[in-house]
């Protein structure tokens, strides 16, 4: 029986990690007395005797209760913002290579990525990897998501019945490119320049597609579409949450299509000249809460699908 502590079990994130594991039999729930719920060192001491804890977290208070664990105590994933660039931290995505997913076996800190940079990163690796893309290459990305992925004080804004009609529209934010994702997106890629990350919020509640324009002429190796879909096919090949879809997919690509999964479809739309890669996945699930579960597994030495949606 493996014991796991969700600490922030109140949010979107937390919340869905909590009723995936709660319906696992291998799995116990611990739990603090309410009176110490957010006190960080009766956080910490729980930590410490649970096999796995999860932190769904401010960032701050993320970091203060490492800080308060050291860099042995415990197994933490955490799901804010505060490692994803740490050295110390097992980077939470194991398709991208053999050695990041055999680096969660082993690891004690891991950093659960980001529901728009695991669109974005998902898209970037396999491309800079094979060469076809440089890493000082002109880089656009454009990121949709539904509104929980703003949390609960988003969620309830967008189903008040009273709310402001503007929420009935797409809604273009992080204006001043300054999201908290891009750093992470940089980081884990190797790029050297920063990209254009235009994000999107939308009047639905899960889901995410992330689109990265791709013409040829941008390209390091001159590819085509069935070229482009070769690289994904090739790099993903095996991996059973991460799947490679034909190119130009369906006439439309509806962004909530994967609410409620926790697997990511990867694919390329356009033409030989004009191509644009897509990642569809569900920004609770494989941007989430479901990114999370997998690492766990693979933590514990597990099937990585144990326990989450993979249809």
């Amino acid at each position: 029986m493996t014991t796991v502590f969700i600490n922030g079990s109140n949010g979107t994130t937390g919340l869905r990690i909590a009723q995936r594991l709660g319906q696992r039999a291998d799995v116990e729930l611990l739990t603090l007395p309410e009176a110490y719920r957010k006190e960080p060192h009766a956080q910490a001491e729980l930590a410490a005797k649970a096999d796995i804890t999860f932190l769904c977290l401010p960032d701050e208070a993320s970091r203060e209760l490492i800080a308060l664990l050291g860099d042995t105590e415990g197994r933490v994933l955490d799901t804010s913002t505060a490692f994803r660039t740490d050295p110390r931290f097992a980077y939470g995505f194991p398709e991208l290579s053999a050695a990041r997913a055999a680096a969660l076996t082993t690891a004690n800190r891991v950093a659960v990525p980001g529901c728009h940079a695991s669109g974005a990163i998902a898209l970037l690796y396999p491309l800079l990897q094979a060469g076809v893309l440089a890493a000082d290459a002109p880089v656009c990305i454009t990121s949709l998501t539904g509104y929980s992925g703003g949390g609960k004080k988003m969620i309830a804004e967008y189903e008040a019945p009273d709310r402001n009609a503007e929420l009935s529209s797409p809604r273009i934010y992080a204006l001043t490119q300054g999201h908290k994702h891009i750093p992470e997106i940089v980081h884990v890629c190797g790029l050297l320049e920063t990209p254009v990350f235009q994000p999107i919020v939308d009047d639905y509640y899960a889901g995410m597609a992330v689109s990265l324009p791709l013409p040829r002429k941008t390209l390091a190796k001159m590819l085509r579409l069935d070229g482009l879909h070769a690289v994904y096919a090739k790099h993903y090949a095996g991996q059973p949450l991460v799947r490679v879809l034909p190119p130009n997919p369906q006439a439309f690509v509806a962004a909530n299509a994967l609410a409620g999964s926790d697997v990511m479809q990867v694919f390329v739309t356009g033409n030989d000249e004009r191509m644009i890669a897509c990642a569809r996945f569900d920004n609770l699930g494989k941007g989430a809460s479901g990114a999370a579960i997998q690492c766990m597994n693979r933590m514990l030495g597990l099937p990585e699908t144990t326990g989450l949606v993979d249809e």
